[in-house]
């Protein structure tokens, strides 16, 4: 037994105990709740001595003039339900009696309720003595809505609007009994006020008997309107209880006039420079942004796409005041609205240097100067290839030489704007008398060739010319160079080449306006090359013995030198014969070796000259008899 049953039996006993008069007593609930389709039960409680003689089940539509219409029947021998009726297959009675109690319950079950069940349900008791009693119970049916539907008003809503505009429209379906709708503003519930908000709402009634609500909400709206939220809330019955659901949110747009406002600059994001492309941005507090125009010097503004002007390749003149005027054209307001911005245009000059490009004097000074006019402070640099030489706008060069010559970079950038900054070279030119700086003769490494190579530069400005030359020591012969290569850079060098076949002097001179410089250098002969001489091994593999040449002496000290030890050799060479002759000196088993010798001759001796030296290297060689070659 439920506790609803329990609660029935405990009315019913202070019903019994009320009423004591009465022969049969039937107690029942007053409302019975249930959702459409569902099953519902509605249970009949009556106190009895003895079961009872006769139940009967009746239902009446709501209405005065409504009258009683039979459902069921049920005695000891018979239970009958109406055919014919709208409840013929839809209901079953259940009974019970409890003899210790003498309480009988009758529970009548509706499947699948429908709206039309929606009345009241009597149930009938009879006793043995034709006595009766009779209970009621209306029957309550819900049905949940569907959720609720909120459609925003599209396009804006003007605050000038001197009466309530529509904002929303809300719609739920499908509910039993009516729903209820609140409209919410920031969580807070709007009434309709005069002037200020107004709810409509309009109901439908299917034909199925469900309810279909629409509301439209209308308020005068206020520009922080434009950040509120709007929504709706269904409020609905259930069994027993009552719920809400929410709609979505939704935000409208609000259109109020300008009354202020408001220029930046959106680019660039550093000091603005010439060359720069600049950004300005007007806007205003109003909804949509206005109609805009640019003032500048008194003048429209050219590249303005209403609250943006475009300024492109800026330059100095274009530094000033920019103001912003609002073009109220819908008379929202009667006073001029208008804003101002400065803007300036930094710049840098191109670079002065003073003296432009000079030609300098050797010992004497120069002061160089590096200005560049600019509307911010600049930081000045002196460079010459690549090396820092100065950091401030004047470079002062002392006792000038060549090695002052060159170029001379000056930097100016100004410090709080990096992008902008400037340089510019300068040549200075040191004049003065030529200098050699290299006068070399080299000798091949080929002696069979007779050719030396003279290599002479010199340094001076203007540009010196040089000329090689050479002549026989003995007979002051000219011995022609051939010009092998010829260079005229800041150095000017020539390379040539002579023929060594006797003793010469090599000349080098370098001149220009300012004067001449000689350099000479002696050069010794080269001999000719002696012919190799054969020998043949024991193996009949031919192979050549190529001695070294010797060098000839430079001074008579050393002709001497080589004729005593030329007559030593002779006289040992005859005592060895002499023992050889006479038994003295053994030889060894092998037989007899041969030998073969070439006296030194003058021709063969070679004298090689080194640069660099004031006296040419003597290099003395095969004076005292055969040499051997590397590949013997």
């Amino acid at each position: 037994m439920t506790l609803r049953y329990i609660a029935l039996l405990v009315v019913g006993l202070v019903v019994l105990t009320c009423k004591t008069w009465a022969a049969v007593d039937v107690s029942m609930e007053d409302r019975v709740e249930v959702s459409l389709k569902d099953q519902a039960e509605i249970p009949c409680i009556y106190t009895l001595q003895e079961p009872a003689l006769m139940i009967v089940w009746f239902t009446k539509l709501p209405g005065k003039d409504q009258s009683r219409i039979r459902i069921y029947y049920y005695d000891n021998q018979t239970e009958i339900i109406e055919e014919g009726s709208e409840y013929a297959e839809r209901i079953k009675v259940s009974h019970s009696y409890d003899r210790h109690d003498a309480r009988g319950t009758a529970i009548l079950t509706i499947d699948k309720v429908e709206l039309s069940d929606q009345r009241e349900f009597i149930c009938m008791v009879h006793n043995v003595l034709k006595e009766s009693g009779e209970g009621r119970t209306r029957l309550q049916v819900f049905k949940s809505p569907s959720m609720p539907v909120i459609e925003g008003t599209y396009g804006g809503i003007s605050v000038t609007e001197k009466m309530p505009s529509k904002v929303a429209n809300c719609k739920v379906d499908d509910g039993y009994p009516r729903p209820n709708i609140t409209w919410y503003k920031d969580r807070f519930p709007l009434q309709p006020s005069d002037g200020e908000v107004k709810i409509m709402e309009s109901q439908t009634i299917k034909t199925n008997g469900l309810f279909a609500l629409e509301s439209q909400l209308f308020i005068k709206v206020i520009r922080k309107d434009e950040d509120a939220v709007f929504y709706c809330e269904v409020q609905y019955f259930v069994p027993g209880a009552s719920r809400m659901v929410e709609s979505k949110s939704i935000k409208i747009i609000v259109f109020y006039p300008t009354t202020e406002l408001t220029v930046s600059i959106n680019s660039p994001e550093r000091l603005i420079k010439e060359g720069d492309t600049v950004e300005i941005h007007c806007e205003g507090n109003g909804n949509p942004q206005p109609l805009l125009t640019f003032i500048h010097k008194g003048e429209p503004a050219e590249n303005a796409n209403n609250e943006i002007l475009t300024l492109k390749d800026v330059k100095r003149s274009d530094s000033g005041k920019y103001e912003c005027h609002l073009l109220d054209l819908e008379g929202y307001n009667e006073d001029i609205v208008e804003s101002s911005i400065n803007i300036t245009v930094h710049y840098l000059d191109d670079i002065v240097v003073t003296p432009e490009e000079t030609d300098l004097d050797q010992g004497y000074d120069l002061t160089l100067t590096c200005n560049a006019l600019s509307s911010l402070p600049t930081d000045t640099t002196w460079y010459k290839d690549g090396m820092l030489l100065e950091k401030r706008h004047v470079l002062e060069l002392r006792n000038a030489s060549y090695s002052t010559s060159g170029m001379y970079t000056c930097k100016v950038m100004v410090p709080s704007l990096p992008e902008l900054q400037k340089q510019k070279s300068v040549q200075i030119n040191v004049r003065g008398k030529p200098e050699i700086t290299e006068w070399t003769a080299v000798s091949p490494m080929n002696i069979a060739d007779h050719s030396v190579t003279l290599t002479c530069s010199a340094q001076g400005y203007p540009l010196p010319n040089i000329s090689l030359s050479a002549f026989e020591r003995r007979t002051n012969k000219i011995v022609p160079v051939s010009i092998v290569k010829n260079t005229d850079t800041v150095v000017v060098s020539m390379t040539g080449s002579v023929k060594a076949t006797s003793e010469l002097t090599a000349n080098c001179i370098a001149y220009n306006e300012f004067g001449t410089v000689n350099a000479s250098r002696n050069i010794e002969a080269i001999p000719r090359v002696k012919t190799t001489t054969q020998a043949t091994s024991t193996d009949a593999t031919g192979f050549t013995v190529t001695p070294k040449q010797p060098h000839k002496g430079g001074s008579g000290v050393a002709i001497a030198v080589i004729i005593i030890c030329l007559l030593l050799i002779a006289i040992l060479g005859s005592v060895l014969y002499f023992l050889y002759k006479k038994g003295k000196l053994p030889c060894g088993r092998s037989g007899k070796q041969d030998f073969t010798k070439e006296k030194a001759s003058k021709d063969d001796i070679v004298m090689e000259m080194k640069s660099g030296k004031s006296e040419e290297a003597v290099l003395l060689q095969g004076v005292n008899g055969d040499k051997k070659s590397p590949t013997e």
